[in-house]
């Protein structure tokens, strides 16, 4: 079986508008035959490379853009001192000869009729991931071949291989050609509350500051946001033999793996974040490093955690989830390997006799060392 690394999380987000749908309410989901809060696994994987890009890992972190033939197009206008119209057309024969598909944006019109500006560059029609490496080979080969015609094989050699980190966790899939698609070596769940839940409104207004020069009165803005407040478990698994057949190295693997966990407890997504101030960290991070399969906790709050006043919702979480750690190697055998705990207080007490209790930077450290005699067998 493949070497993985489970990470369990329990994170209590205040009222707030984390991740709303496209009615503006908050994501939800049906569990264990109650209503709770979601937070889709997308919003938490674009905060997750946003704190890697904001870490100073911006050299390992790849675009995600249909916009990429611009940026390419753009390096070679500043590079080789070609005009724009030159440096458009040989972009466009690069991704021709990959055999991905570009087009530029036709002309819109304004509302009175009139043509209104668009870009001249090419986009290709989806979402395309490249590592800075994949857009710096192929900056390098439209130099190189210098207005002749560009080979194929080396247009596909160009746009692929050399998988920036994001790339080699969360995969890639070109429409256009599977030659190019990266299988993710990272699963990460939607984040869902442990408890039922229900959103709320906020009715607001907002004070024009002028308004008694004018001898008004009233509000000068009325409204409602929608928000929601729960404590979520969230869970992730990390293929660390897929990690490495992407990157190419087990060292490179084993840190990116590490740096994940890192991200995973630190990163946060961003809706509505000047409005609510969410600025929340988890209370517990269990990690497992397993050699059998990913086992993910989640039916641990199938039934809806209910607290009392002895104790809070946070620690009646943590109490369940090792509980469903703890009867899964009963029943199945599926002890980890390695398994570490950080958690605020006494949230860890319930994890005594599975896991090692640290601190992050700790946990950091032994899940490294896990993995280093891991890969050594």
């Amino acid at each position: 079986m493949s070497l993985v690394i489970d990470v369990h999380a329990l994170q209590t987000i205040p009222p707030s508008l984390i991740n709303r749908d496209d009615t503006g309410a908050p994501k939800s989901a049906i569990f264990g035959g109650v209503p709770r809060q979601r937070v889709s696994s997308q919003s938490w994987k674009r905060a997750i490379r946003r704190y890697f890009n904001e870490s100073g890992a911006a050299d390992s972190i790849g675009d995600r853009s249909t916009r990429l033939p611009e940026k390419i197009a753009k390096a070679v206008h500043e590079r080789a001192g070609w005009d724009d119209a030159t440096s458009i057309a040989r972009v466009e024969e690069l991704f021709k000869a990959a055999g991905i598909k570009t087009a530029v944006v036709k002309p819109k019109k304004s509302d009175e009729g009139e043509p209104v500006e668009t870009s001249p560059y090419p986009r290709t029609g989806y979402l395309l991931f490249l590592s800075p490496h994949q857009i710096e080979k192929a900056v390098n080969l439209l130099m190189e071949a210098d207005g002749e015609k560009i080979d194929k094989k080396a247009a596909k050699e160009a746009l692929n291989g050399d998988n920036s980190v994001d790339v080699a966790m969360f995969g890639r899939m070109v429409a256009d050609d599977a030659a190019f698609n990266v299988d993710a070596a990272v699963q990460v769940a939607h984040a869902l509350g442990i408890h039922a839940s229900s959103p709320e409104f906020d009715y607001f207004t907002a004070v024009d500051d002028l308004a008694a020069e004018g001898q008004e009165t009233g509000a000068g803005m009325i409204g409602t946001v929608q928000m929601m407040s729960s404590t979520l478990y969230r869970y992730a698994s990390v293929n660390v033999d897929g990690l490495e057949a992407n990157i190419g190295s087990a060292e490179a693997a084993r840190e990116a793996a590490v740096s994940f966990i890192d991200a995973f407890a630190k990163a946060l997504p961003t809706g509505k974040v000047n409005t609510f101030a969410n600025q929340t960290l988890p209370e517990l991070v269990y990690v497992a490093v397993r050699d059998t399969r990913p086992v993910s906790l989640v039916n641990a709050f199938e039934e809806p955690v209910e607290t009392s006043s002895a104790v809070g919702r946070r620690l009646a979480g943590a109490q369940s989830l090792a509980r469903e750690e703890k009867q899964i190697e009963q029943t199945y055998g599926f002890v980890p390997r390695a398994a570490f705990v950080a958690a605020l207080g006494e949230l860890g007490n319930p994890f005594e006799g599975i896991a090692q209790k640290a601190n992050l930077m700790e946990l950091l450290d032994l899940t490294r060392d896990a993995l280093v005699a891991a890969q050594g067998e």
